[in-house]
């Protein structure tokens, strides 16, 4: 059986593991977790002993269960009890758990979300949107859409774009965002 201090020295390279696949580098998830990334260096190669205070939010950033973290047995239940995130009026419900590769949310977004100031933003990967209830304007490059219930887009995020509510009401989404070369093939059709 393990000790305590054997178990608390394997999360260093397992924070490490879970960052690399994300492709996140210390500086990022400094500013995530607000953790500095002297402290995250230090967790990573094992010079700095583990703390809850440093590990809750370590785990929240790389999506993952405290447990997994510190490699508890696992306990046979596959369901996943994800708690929502708040972020800018939006609510975001993670329904996968294991870092890298794709990633699966839904997400309720208000009215009018997020705002008249449609800024196009580029970065690496590909994003798909199926839209549950409501509509989503999404502007891809010059192209202008509008999604209704039951459809889908899916692009690569290296195209500038921005999606919203025009509203009525509030919109849910199921999104999935992977990482660089991963897609699904799944198109939307214009307006």
């Amino acid at each position: 059986m393990e000790s305590y201090d054997d178990v608390l020295e394997a999360v260093g390279s397992r924070l490490r593991s879970l960052r690399s696949e994300r492709g996140t580098t210390l500086s990022q998830l400094s500013e995530e977790t607000g953790i500095s990334v002297s402290t995250l260096s230090r967790l990573e190669s094992g010079q700095r002993r583990p703390t809850l205070e440093l590990l809750l939010p370590l785990a929240r950033a790389h999506q993952v269960q405290l447990d997994e973290l510190v490699d508890a047995p696992p306990t046979g239940d596959p369901r996943i009890y994800a708690k929502p995130i708040k972020r800018h009026g939006t609510v975001h419900i993670p329904l996968s758990r294991r870092p890298g590769g794709l990633q699966a949310f839904k997400q309720i977004l208000p009215e009018g979300y997020p705002g008249n100031d449609v800024q196009q933003k580029t970065h690496e990967g590909y994003d798909w949107i199926y839209v549950l209830s409501g509509r989503v304007r999404l502007k891809l490059g010059d192209q202008d859409f509008i999604l209704k219930e039951g459809e889908v887009a899916e692009f690569d995020t290296r195209v500038p774009h921005w999606f919203g509510n025009p509203g009525p009401g509030p919109t849910e989404v199921l999104c999935l965002y992977g990482p660089q070369g991963e897609r699904l093939h799944v198109r939307a059709r214009t307006k």
